[in-house]
């Protein structure tokens, strides 16, 4: 029970609290209507938000302007501190805390692969790639727990495709491929809204009186 009030928490927090969208953009995607358009567009708030400040923070990195670097990876954590306190406002400290848990985790695998690949570390790039796919699991694991419209296997191969978007942008930023890069970014977005209105289907089929 208590994965779920968390899960909803993050979801009715976004759509309802005013949480602003860190980039305005169109959608890469056509889909129908949602269940819960104001959910939905919350949603895809917070998951743009994540890369657009983790794709701030590489091209920082591959810049050597440390001073930007700090500044996305300010922005990253803060995004990630945003959602948690929002669940922590509506179901207490602890969904708050293992939600934060959750969001460090994979901030850190991105953060650490960032990190080998601008260094040419192969040996510290292959515990980063370890690191963010044992935290995808455990990311579908959580979200499936909440809410029996989201199948865990479902949500495994989203985050997977997820973590190879970073991995495959990072390797892009770090070589000077910005070509590569774009059409990496604009794949990476769209997924984005696959995963966010993945999201907000299930919760609206699970709770649709409190998420229309």
């Amino acid at each position: 029970m208590k994965t779920s009030t968390c899960l909803l928490a993050l979801v009715l927090a976004c759509a309802f609290t005013g949480v602003a969208p860190a980039m305005e953009m169109p959608s890469t995607h056509t889909a129908a209507m949602p269940a819960a358009p104001k959910l939905d567009a919350a949603l895809r708030s917070l998951w743009h938000g994540h890369v657009v400040h983790t794709r701030d923070y590489a091209l920082a990195v591959h810049a050597h302007d440390a001073a930007k670097a700090k500044v996305a990876a300010d922005a990253v954590v803060a995004n990630a501190k945003q959602i948690a306190d929002a669940v922590g406002g509506f179901y207490g400290k602890a969904a708050g805390a293992r939600m934060l848990d959750l969001l460090a985790g994979h901030w850190g695998g991105v953060k650490a692969l960032t990190d080998a690949r601008a260094a040419n570390d192969k040996a510290a790039e292959n515990k980063a790639m370890a690191t963010l796919q044992s935290n995808a699991s455990e990311i579908a694991k959580f979200l499936a727990g909440a809410n029996p419209n989201l199948p865990e296997s479902a949500l495994q191969g989203l985050l997977a495709t997820h973590v190879a978007h970073h991995a495959t942008q990072i390797q892009q930023i770090m070589a000077g491929d910005m070509k590569g890069e774009a059409a990496t970014w604009q794949a990476m977005q769209a997924h984005m809204d696959t995963i966010s209105d993945a999201l907000a289907a299930g919760i609206a089929k699970q709770f649709p009186a409190k998420a229309s």
